[in-house]
């Protein structure tokens, strides 16, 4: 069975809660969630791959389906599509999400929020692509 990773960030509420109730169907395989701030070494392979891919975990999550990545909106969209729509959630997230527009339009506004409250809750950024000066948000 294919399985499919999805690296975020732990420490956010919204991407908690987003990452335990997104469900893939079975049929497409399984997804198995992946800490960013986690020291484990699987995480920091992960971790190399995504920051030699040049993307910034601190602006959007990683989703990885066999070798290839998909980053923010289309980590996103691509869920949406793989979703199993069995509750609420997983139905409401496909409606939104299932269109690339509509999901590039909403996630920059999501990541806007995010980082609002990761502000507020003091919270220093995984800074994967070490810019200087971009320790917190």
């Amino acid at each position: 069975m294919r399985e499919l990773l999805l690296i975020y960030d732990k420490q956010c509420p919204f991407c908690e809660h987003y990452c335990r109730l997104v469900r893939i169907r079975a049929a497409v395989g399984t997804l198995r969630l992946v800490n960013a701030r986690d020291t484990a070494e699987e995480r920091t392979i992960l971790m190399a791959e995504v920051t030699a891919a040049g993307l910034d975990i601190d602006q959007g999550m990683v989703l990885k389906m066999g070798e290839r990545l998909y980053y923010g909106a289309d980590a996103i969209e691509r869920l949406a599509l793989l979703s199993s729509r069995s509750g609420a959630f997983n139905r409401l997230n496909y409606w939104i999400f299932r269109s690339k527009r509509r999901s590039a339009l909403l996630y920059p506004l999501l990541r806007s929020c995010r980082n609002g409250v990761l502000k507020l809750m003091g919270k220093s950024r995984i800074n994967n692509l070490q810019r200087a000066g971009r320790d917190r948000f």
